[in-house]
């Protein structure tokens, strides 16, 4: 396969739309997986007082088709790898010309190095609720996501195995190999 860019718009309700550009290395019937180089950040993502993706670091991100979350690989700026981050979102339409949409459902899970999971931003995801930013139906099918990704991980049957497959350094062998087989 040959790397290419996609597009993916992200909806944080109720308005703020992002579009991340990423490069997808892989794919396949159940998993696309994309390389984010150089993260864009307001400010660096914290967990527990820890920094675990900062600007300009890399992050290699799991879209499941059909699935509830993403999963992304996060990593400092020097490259080392801080955890695993899911994003609890409506399952993305992967449309033509590689552009993906998805809306955000503000909780989060964070499974760090060590096996500890958490579940962040339940507050946020009240304070959207109460908004009428996301339903009653969608803020219970987003703790339902949560509250199964926090149990799998601790019966440690989550992450697929291909989040350990896809390290950020063989992401960017097939960027490497790419480049090389272009410049000949």
């Amino acid at each position: 396969m040959i790397p290419r860019p996609v597009h993916i718009h992200y909806l944080r309700p109720p308005d703020r739309l992002e579009v991340f550009h990423q490069t997808l290395v892989h794919e396949d019937a159940s998993v696309l997986v994309t390389l984010a180089r150089n993260v864009e950040l307001r400010e660096p993502v914290v967990v527990d007082g820890r920094v675990v993706l900062e600007p300009g670091s890399d992050a290699v991100w799991f879209t499941f088709p059909g699935v509830w979350h993403d999963i992304g690989r996060f990593h400092t700026r020097d490259g080392r790898f801080t955890g695993i981050y899911a994003n609890v979102l409506t399952p993305p339409e992967i449309r033509e010309g590689d552009e993906w949409h998805t809306t955000d459902l503000f909780l989060d899970v964070w499974l760090d190095p060590n096996g500890n999971v958490r579940v962040l931003d339940e507050d946020e995801l009240e304070r959207a609720r109460a908004q009428g930013w996301v339903d009653r139906i969608l803020a219970t099918r987003a703790r339902i996501e949560a509250r199964e990704l926090r149990e799998w991980a601790e019966a440690g049957t989550w992450p697929p195995p291909i989040v350990s497959e896809w390290t950020r350094e063989r992401a960017l062998q097939v960027l490497a190999a790419a480049a090389s087989d272009e410049s000949r």
